[in-house]
């Protein structure tokens, strides 16, 4: 979700060499390469060692079909906007991103109507009514603490605005970030309203260390006790923890209520007048097949997003356990994607950020 320099990463498949690659073909020329795809995602479904989902699933898709995946990797709203700066030259055949990008995405008119094979059986709440996204992964919003450090997790967001967390407190950039927007998303819910949220972010604002472009960065500055308190994803930080030992997941609820969480769903669409839509289409269906949907959690850690296809194995079983007794809310994306830029606005203006 989630960067402000955008970080081409090779593909499992070959090596990334889109500024030559892309700049000599052109967005739609019939010279570029008919056996690849090009993929703009949020960060958190490629491993960093290359044991992702993503790793898995672009090695099986090459395997099967020839086609190689170039990958490009950044924050939810950057990838939307460099979609949007190419869209006289498109160079993106997949944008994959996180509410309400999504549907900016959309909004903005760079998503062409394609229904994935699956998408029957993901829910209405997790596609789109006109068919331009689909979810490929669910996932729900959390933040992570040192489990070292601190002996048991924070519960409430009061908690935050203790002494003991002054710069050693960080969540990542609303606007830019994915998962720093379901920072005010979960704020505004649990304080009901945008100006108890927005009060409640200034007084924390004393304890930030300050802005991050990155979600995915601030786990190991967690696991390495140079911070206390992060926020995340269920998905990407329950990845992390299998190689970061200190990280916890834990979900701030307001003094005497229920810890709550919202499905922040990774969701997949075909660009508007893609080089290699085609490739793109096949692309789609295979993240939605019942085969990838079920190494989303054994092999990414999240949660599949076809109803059909149900988890049995151990990242599945854990993920019950972490979710347990956590209070699912739906945010009305519609109003989130109209009223974003007013909503981070207030944000900068609260915080002096």
């Amino acid at each position: 979700m989630r960067r402000n320099m955008l970080k081409p990463i090779a593909a499992v498949t070959g090596s990334l060499a889109l500024a030559a690659t892309l700049s000599a073909c052109g967005g739609n020329s019939a010279a570029s390469d008919e056996k690849s795809v090009t993929v703009y995602s949020a960060d958190g479904l490629k491993g960093e060692n290359g044991d992702g989902w993503y790793d898995q699933v672009f090695k099986d898709f090459t395997k099967k079909t020839g086609i190689k995946v170039e990958y490009v990797e950044g924050g939810s709203g950057e990838m939307v906007q460099r979609a949007a700066r190419e869209k006289s030259n498109t160079q993106a055949d997949v944008i994959v991103t996180l509410p309400p990008f999504i549907q900016q995405a959309d909004g903005k008119g760079l998503l062409a109507k394609y229904t994935p094979q699956g998408a029957d059986q993901v829910d209405g709440a997790d596609k789109a009514a006109d068919g331009t996204w689909t979810s490929v992964v669910n996932n729900y919003f959390g933040f992570v603490y040192n489990k070292k450090d601190l002996k048991t997790a924070p519960t409430t967001w009061d908690e935050l605005l203790d002494g003991k967390y002054k710069n050693k407190l960080q969540y990542s950039t609303p606007g830019v970030a994915g998962d720093g927007t379901a920072v005010v998303v979960k704020a505004m819910h649990d304080f009901g309203g945008k100006k108890p949220a927005m009060d409640y972010l200034k007084k924390l604002q004393a304890n930030n260390v300050g802005p991050s472009a990155s979600t995915g960065k601030l786990a190991p500055k967690v696991d390495k006790g140079e911070l206390l308190v992060a926020n995340g994803d269920v998905q990407m930080s329950f990845a992390q923890s299998k190689t970061m030992p200190n990280l916890g997941l834990w979900f701030p609820k307001k003094a005497g209520g229920k810890p709550t969480s919202f499905a922040l769903p990774y969701a997949g669409g075909l660009v508007k007048n893609a080089p290699h839509s085609e490739n793109g289409k096949k692309l789609l269906d295979f993240m939605l097949s019942a085969k990838a949907q079920q190494q989303v959690s054994s092999i990414g850690g999240g949660f599949s997003a076809r109803k059909d296809v149900k988890a049995t194995d151990e990242n599945a079983i854990a993920l019950s356990k972490v979710m347990d007794g956590v209070e699912i809310f739906e945010p009305d994306w519609n109003d989130i994607d109209k009223n974003l830029q007013t909503y981070v606005e207030d944000w900068k203006s609260a915080t002096g950020s």
